[in-house]
């Protein structure tokens, strides 16, 4: 259960909500030079980056989504895994025109393991969402939003969507307000508005600001704390 947002004003802010089952997902928030990620503990011992930003702006998360068949795991070289995208995007192998490309040329399917959804956005805005067995979209606009319900197939997976669960609503009447400016500290204030708690709860939230070139962030253990990441020029 995760939220993830850009906002396109007098900045380009993005914000994401890290909502983890801890019993299922071992994270770790990774500084380092280049990149900003949660890096998540998989079976071959690394951790991945599946969450983040990269200095040149490129900015990913995968958000869980319930499934459906045709996006279903699947190998070979006209395939390429939701994960993998993001990841490469993440490590800047590929930039936004690249990841265009891919998702018009590549079958992408969820991971042997996992059904993920997209958000990729780069330094400008340019935001695509990506749906396995569904489709992709080039977002435009004043923002782009996503929860764990299909955007591009809402009808698809709201049948699984759990009872009072309005994130989504409730973060596009919030960004729905505002008009041209729009900054860190107004993206916090949405991604507490949507904050998760139990089970699921809030794990990591961060906002990137593109003119700064600042990653801010806080984590579940120390809420009011908010952290900072400056990347030097690419």
């Amino acid at each position: 259960m995760c939220t993830r947002f850009v906002y396109r004003g007098d900045d380009v802010i993005t914000g994401f909500n890290f909502d983890i089952d801890l019993a299922q997902w071992d994270h770790r928030v990774m500084v380092e030079e280049e990149r900003f990620y949660i890096g998540i503990l998989r079976p071959d011992g690394a951790r991945h980056a599946y969450h983040g930003v990269h200095r040149n702006g490129n900015t990913g998360t995968l958000l869980y989504v319930p499934g459906n068949p045709a996006g279903a795991y699947r190998d070979g070289e006209e395939c390429l895994t939701v994960a993998q995208l993001t990841e490469q995007f993440l490590q800047a192998r590929i930039g936004f025109e690249d990841a265009l490309r891919l998702v018009q040329t590549k079958r992408i399917v969820y991971a042997p393991d996992a059904t993920m959804q997209a958000m990729l956005s780069d330094q400008q805005g340019r935001t695509l969402v990506v749906e396995p067995g569904i489709g992709w979209r080039e977002d435009r606009g004043r923002y782009s939003l996503m929860t764990n319900g299909s955007l591009l197939a809402p009808e698809s997976t709201r049948p699984f969507l759990l009872p009072g669960d309005d994130r989504y609503q409730r973060a596009d009447r919030l960004l729905r307000r505002w008009k041209g400016r729009f900054s860190v500290d107004d993206a916090f204030d949405l991604l507490r508005a949507v904050r998760q708690e139990g089970r699921w709860a809030t794990r990591v939230s961060f906002v990137y600001s593109s003119r700064e070139r600042t990653v801010y962030y806080q984590q579940g253990e120390e809420p009011a704390r908010i952290q900072r990441h400056r990347f030097l020029q690419p």
